[in-house]
């Protein structure tokens, strides 16, 4: 039996007596897509966050290319969060940031890229995800709540992510745009 891309066996997490995760076992192999589908407060955010690394586990393994990167502290976790790709609940976009920051936040963070250089990026990342570029400078308040999801996607997909954690990529959007967006991640998954 091979080994899938990311595999986690027994993840536990709880919060005091508040038991979220307890032993979770799942395998997605590389290039593969899964949907956790759940009610909300079960647990689907957490076990992104623990994937991430942003939450650590309590007991359980979370191995993604054969490492646990459960274990991973430091610059070996922010390595592994520079090959992941994020789109947050809510989108999770800086008011004070342009459209185009938002999607480059992390490259403009690190400071080795040159400004322009990421905006052009970012603007052809909102190309990807169907949005038109001038949009690249307008502020998130000045867009729909499915333009924010595209934005957000945007910038999960910006360096060109291994892995991509999508949380709840059409919650509060209406059933049309809920489909534009399930086409455009799968479209998404196909061209990366």
């Amino acid at each position: 039996m091979t080994q899938s891309f990311i595999e986690i066996s027994g993840l536990t997490k709880s919060f005091g007596s508040k038991h979220v995760l307890r032993g979770v076992d799942l395998g997605v192999e590389e290039g593969a897509s899964l949907v956790l589908i759940g009610t909300s407060g079960s647990g689907k955010t957490l076990l992104l966050k623990c994937i991430l690394g942003l939450i650590p586990v309590d007991r359980g393994k979370v191995i993604v290319s054969g490492n646990d990167t459960a274990k991973y502290r430091g610059d070996k976790r922010d390595a592994f969060i520079d090959r992941t790709g994020m789109l947050f609940q809510r989108s999770g976009l800086f008011d004070s940031l342009k459209t185009w920051e938002n999607v480059g936040f992390r490259a403009i963070q690190s400071g080795e890229s040159d400004r322009e250089q990421v905006r052009e990026a970012a603007i052809d990342k909102l190309v990807m995800v169907g949005l038109d570029p001038h949009v690249a400078d307008l502020s998130p308040a000045e867009l729909s709540g499915g333009m924010q999801k595209r934005v957000g996607i945007a910038r999960a997909i910006f360096g060109d992510p291994e892995i991509l954690l999508l949380d709840e990529p059409t919650a509060g959007l209406d059933p049309i745009m809920s489909n534009v967006i399930n086409d455009l991640v799968l479209d998404l998954v196909r061209q990366l």
